[in-house]
């Protein structure tokens, strides 16, 4: 069973947005996911898409998915940012997530940037051990800082 990966359509935006909701159960944060088909389809598709998606179609369905977006970085200049590479729970060990890895690295490559980024949770041994063989530096000594909406409103009341 070859996945053929392809990039994804608006019309793939629901089962996208399955698979998003996916990880964030398997990441322990079910209901943190507040994006929307309609936030997807409006901010990946049209005249200045945000994102682009890589979807990996077995059998007519999309049983995983790479989204990514550019950054830019001071030292490098453009990036590449892997935000969520997922795989649906009963298709994972089937070459489906090795698949869409190459696929967004060869896409840097044939983009001509420095660099792919992306995070990964310091429990998930395996997706550690993947990234690690492939030739990917794990960076210990960065932490990656956020801010929610709740905090940003905070801060703005606080230092306007």
């Amino acid at each position: 069973m070859k996945p053929e990966i392809r990039d994804a359509r608006i019309e793939d935006m629901p089962e996208v947005l399955e698979l998003i909701k996916e990880l964030a159960a398997f990441e322990n944060e079910p209901d943190a996911v507040i994006t929307t088909v309609e936030t997807l389809e409006k901010e990946g598709f049209g005249e200045n898409p945000l994102f682009h998606v890589f979807v990996a179609e077995v059998n007519g369905k999309i049983e995983g998915m790479a989204l990514v977006y550019y950054r830019f970085s001071t030292w490098k200049g453009r990036t590449l940012h892997l935000e969520d590479l997922i795989v649906r729970e009963e298709m994972r060990g089937t070459g489906i997530g090795n698949a869409l890895y190459r696929k967004v690295i060869a896409y840097a490559k044939e983009q001509g940037l420095k660099r792919v980024e992306w995070v990964v949770l310091d429990w998930n041994k395996h997706a550690i051990d993947f990234y690690e063989r492939s030739g990917a530096n794990i960076l210990k000594d960065w932490y990656t800082v956020q801010m929610d909406e709740n905090g940003i409103t905070k801060f703005v009341a606080t230092n306007s």
